[in-house]
């Protein structure tokens, strides 16, 4: 056979499809990739989001010394919030950058999931500050410190404008990767959070009720709760492989068979390699003589339009070919009873009723 050369200084690759023909009858895989790009460049964007990061990380030094001069837990968790966010901010930076790095050696996919690996991180660090945070609250609920409205009131103010602005430049950057939209997500809660502080500290310095501001931070905590969970749950999503939310794998294959030419569809495999980049590999079975590679054509474009799959990976052959059983042993495409492999991946899905 002959050989083929890798450039690693360019990893634009133009995937053919290959044929293995055979005594038995002939095999068809591709790639199916058509062409399009999963490149994300390192620059697009930092402008942005080191711009919400300065105004962070500026404000955060500020409203920690503010905060312990006050005895206000509020603005203290509100800091604690904001350091996640630069965090956020600072992760989805490394992220982009390592994503951004061509596919080479053992990694075939690059490093597209760091940005995952980054959310993630995200998400449990707000969840374990959410809990020390809200024991703090309830603490204070039932003894009340001290608390100084009047500079609670003027920095949580401040940081309304400081969120507002860094909300803006957020808004800004490219939103499709979970870390940089679950950055986005932080930024906003915290201006919700601290709408919430400014709140308690009117309410204090007109009242003298001190534990309003325990109260907002209690705010504080539960909106760091559901922007902790949603990031721990959609990018174990994706850790685990699991279909893209929004995508049901029976009812993406209950379509793929209705193709013409088509009798079987089985190891359907549906996956995001990084978040905005579903995938999909599926073995299909069509009548003895149908075109396979019209087959696999019109199935790619159909994955294309109607969900957005663009990187497909689909293995073509007919029914009841290769009767050594390499590939499969099925009489017909009603037999319910045969089945291609002996530890079959998922559900066999045929045309007309079926279990799934």
């Amino acid at each position: 056979m002959a050989g083929h050369e890798h450039s690693h200084d360019d990893h634009a690759h133009d995937y053919k499809h290959s044929h293995a023909h055979g005594s038995g009858g002939h095999a068809h895989g591709s790639g199916g990739h058509g062409g399009h790009s999963h490149g994300v460049s390192a620059d697009a964007d930092r402008r942005w989001l080191l711009g919400a990061l300065a105004l962070i990380v500026v404000f955060m030094a500020g409203e920690v010394a503010v905060g312990f001069a006050a005895q206000s837990l509020a603005l203290i968790s509100d800091a604690a919030h904001m350091l996640t966010d630069a965090a956020s901010i600072a992760l989805a930076l490394v992220a982009m950058r390592l994503a951004a790095r061509p596919a080479r050696g053992g990694y075939t996919y690059g490093l597209k999931r760091a940005e995952i690996l980054s959310a993630q991180a995200n998400g449990v660090t707000l969840l374990v500050l959410s809990a020390w945070l809200g024991y703090e609250a309830i603490t204070r609920l039932f003894e009340p410190p001290e608390v100084t409205g009047s500079l609670v009131l003027v920095t949580a103010l401040v940081g309304i404008v400081v969120n507002l602005a860094a909300t803006w430049c957020m808004s800004k950057a490219n939103r499709s990767s979970l870390n940089v939209e679950g950055a986005f997500q932080h930024v906003l809660t915290d201006l919700y959070a601290f709408i919430a502080t400014a709140v308690a500290g009117a309410v204090v310095l007109t009242t003298g009720f001190a534990r309003a501001d325990a109260i907002a931070s209690l705010i504080v905590v539960a909106l760091m709760l559901k922007a902790g969970i949603a990031l721990v749950r959609d990018s174990g999503r994706i850790f685990l492989e699991a279909a893209p939310a929004g995508i049901d794998p029976d009812t993406v294959a209950d379509r793929m068979v209705t193709e013409p030419l088509v009798e079987e569809i089985h190891d359907l495999h549906i996956w995001e390699i990084t978040s905005g980049q579903p995938a999909l590999s599926a073995h299909i079975l069509v009548t003895p003589g149908g075109d396979c590679h019209a087959v696999r054509r019109s199935l790619q474009r159909r994955l294309a339009d109607e969900y957005g799959i663009t990187h497909s990976t689909l293995q073509v052959d007919h029914v009841g070919e290769d009767e050594a059983g390499a590939l499969l042993q099925i009489a017909t495409p009603s037999d319910a009873a045969a089945e291609h492999c002996a530890d079959a991946h998922g559900p066999v899905h045929r045309a007309g009723p079926h279990e799934h």
